[in-house]
């Protein structure tokens, strides 16, 4: 395990129905391909050995010798492969015939665990063969394919010599509705694999999924998943092969359907991840007191060269395009009902908002105009206030007068360079001098016209910072950095373009929608810098902080799933180009965020009320909880260790 990720695979190798010869050849093949990619662990489908279309023969000696023979055989054969293998064979323990999953690695069995729920209904006929793991009333040890194996009813996990540990069930163990992964989870199963030989049928693949998916959801683990394919018997059903792997309820890698090939699956499972997301889950740590299960060890392994070969994505919080439409509405709807609870609960109908014409005020004012149409008030309560400063630009201040209008709200024009000239004779501070006063000094006279005219009209300011500039504390302390109600405090920079250009594309007229659509390509920036001599956006945001993909992506991994820095910057650097960042433009950025992130909590701290929307929030009274005067050492050492 590297990183906290270790790489798993799921076999569906083609099968002959009892020749055993021949499918064990096939597993080997397997098993020594897997090892030299790498593969930690590997499963097979249910009863792979034998192949599972064999019904009254199970019966036959034959068989079964034949079977314990042959696996004696691949333990030979596999003895230098440091994959640990899990196959599915019939195994005769005391008289009984059981399905099992039998774990193999370096020539000797790891251990057998016996299937606990036999279906006996429709097609399948399992009690008229084998016997459940629950007919074992204690411990059996037992000499199989040349090891001595400890063979019982209690839960058994494996731990492999990284610390992972994983626990087994078979095919309709996880139909079930005590499922056995939930006890192995909970006595401390990392991952859950799953031997199966699960027939075709229509729209039962798709419940399959959903099932497989939320298992691993709730039990916060992996799950690998092996069903045998072609070679089966076709006598009565099809069994069209499904390979799966999840990670807490999402899928990340699956074999195709109904392939006449064999297919191998290699994935890899953030197991760091989901210890996290078990610690941060109160009541998954409850439900594990009591729990206990059997451990066997695997052996040690040379350690090998990793390499994550697994997607990363660089924008986490962007919704996949297949759910855009239905995740940016939900987002908005989740925005607009906060405001509306607001708004109702403390008998306003007035809203005061700062309009710049950038993205996240736009987002804001949107947001109000259609809590607004919710309530039943009239948009002539949302008062857009646009304030040019000395960095306002034509581009940003028409773009802000023009949506303000197509949208029909009340709209004020209040210059603040007068009140800030006369504040900087008052202060003593050189108009010349474009230093942090300068900036700050415009940005808190925004805020404080903001609040009065509020106060005058009975309103309520609506705050427009957004979730990374929060991260960042790139908001001027009780400047833009307050309001009564932030209604975009857990939206990211970089979502906040895709928010704005769903509502561009799907709610408003077409002069809106361009000017909505101009919004989203202009630079973001305060605009508390005079602009250049061609009257363009000098002060550029991303240019002093960094780009927002990279400090999302930072965001995102750093608070989600508390990965350290080397794993951030090792997950970056696979999830961007080197043609978009450079290794050292990635470590140049890590360290600022770090820096920034610690030094600016105490803007965190006080932070408006604001609507939880994603799994990632900065509010200081619900996700994030921190003290402002925290080191920020440990981080940055190890981010000038990169």
């Amino acid at each position: 395990m590297n990183y906290g990720y270790i790489t798993v695979a799921s076999a569906i190798p083609q099968v002959r129905v009892a020749d055993v010869d021949y499918n064990v050849e096939q597993i080997e093949r397997f098993v020594v391909d897997a090892d030299k990619r790498g593969v930690e662990i590997l499963v097979f489908p249910e009863l792979s050995v034998t192949g599972y279309s064999c019904q009254d023969l199970f019966a036959q000696q034959a068989l079964l010798d034949r079977v314990e023979k042959k696996i004696a055989d691949l333990l030979e054969a596999t003895e230098r492969c440091d994959v640990i293998s899990v196959v599915g064979a019939p195994v005769c323990i005391g008289g009984g015939v059981y399905n099992c999953a039998v774990v193999c690695q370096h020539g000797k069995v790891l251990g057998i665990v016996p299937k606990r729920f036999l279906p006996n209904y429709g097609e399948f006929y399992e009690k008229r063969w084998f016997a459940s793991s629950d007919d074992l009333t204690e411990s059996v040890v037992i000499g199989y394919a040349g090891s001595w194996v400890s063979v019982s009813s209690e839960e058994t996990l494996f731990k492999t010599v990284c610390g992972v540990k994983f626990g087994i069930e078979l095919c309709e163990d996880v139909w079930s509705p005590l499922p056995p992964s939930n006890n192995l989870v909970l006595s401390g199963a990392d991952i859950i694999f799953n031997l199966s030989a699960s027939d075709d049928l229509i729209g039962k693949n798709a419940y399959l999924k959903s099932l497989l998916a939320q298992q691993s959801a709730r039990l916060i683990c992996g799950y690998v998943y092996s069903s045998c394919g072609f070679g089966e018997s076709t006598q009565d059903v099809v069994y069209g092969g499904n390979a799966f792997v999840y990670e807490n309820g999402t899928l990340v890698a699956e074999s195709k359907r109904f392939s006449l090939e064999e297919q191998l699956v290699v994935s890899q499972i953030d197991v760091d991840k989901l210890r996290t997301e078990r610690r941060r889950n109160t009541s998954f740590v409850h439900a594990q007191r009591g729990h206990k299960a059997r451990v066997f060890d695997a052996d040690e392994t040379d350690e090998r060269r990793f390499e994550l070969f697994r997607y990363v994505d660089p924008h986490p919080f962007i919704p996949e395009n297949d759910d855009m439409y239905a995740s940016c509405d939900e987002i908005f709807s989740i925005q607009v009902c906060g405001l509306a609870k607001r708004l109702v609960h403390t008998h306003c109908k007035c809203a005061v908002i700062g309009i710049s014409g950038g993205l996240d005020s736009t987002l804001a004012l949107l947001v109000c105009v259609k809590t607004f149409d919710k309530l039943g008030y009239d948009r002539k309560g949302i008062v857009g206030v646009t304030m040019p400063g000395f960095g306002t630009t034509d581009r940003t201040y028409n773009n802000a007068m023009t949506l303000m209008k197509g949208l029909g709200i009340t709209i004020r024009e209040i210059s603040i360079r007068k009140s800030v000239m006369q504040h900087f004779e008052d202060i003593g501070h050189d108009i010349n001098v474009h230093d942090v006063t300068y900036e700050n000094g415009q940005a808190r006279e925004r805020t404080q016209i903001l609040m009065d005219l509020s106060n005058k009209l009975g309103g309520m300011v609506i705050g427009t910072g957004d979730l990374s500039e929060l991260a960042l504390g790139w908001a001027t302390y009780n400047g833009d950095h307050m309001s009564m109600y932030g209604v975009n405090a857990s939206i990211p920079k970089t979502l906040i373009r895709y928010l704005v250009s769903h509502v561009a594309e799907n709610s408003v007229d077409e002069q809106s929608r361009a000017t909505l659509l101009d919004i989203i390509d202009t630079p973001i920036s305060p605009e508390l810098i005079p602009a250049d001599e061609h009257g363009n956006i000098k002060q550029k945001t991303e240019d002093l902080v960094g780009p927002y993909e990279l400090h999302d992506f930072f965001i995102y991994h750093f608070m989600r799933f508390g990965f350290s820095p080397a794993k951030i910057y090792m997950l970056a650097r696979h999830a961007f180009s080197k043609d978009l960042y450079s290794d050292e433009v990635i470590k140049h950025w890590l360290k600022t965020f770090v820096r920034r992130f610690f030094n600016q909590q105490f803007k965190r701290s006080c932070l408006p009320d604001g609507p939880k929307v994603g799994s990632v929030s900065l509010s200081p009274r619900g996700d994030w909880r921190m003290p402002t005067d925290a080191s920020s050492a440990l981080w940055l050492a190890e981010c000038e260790n990169l």
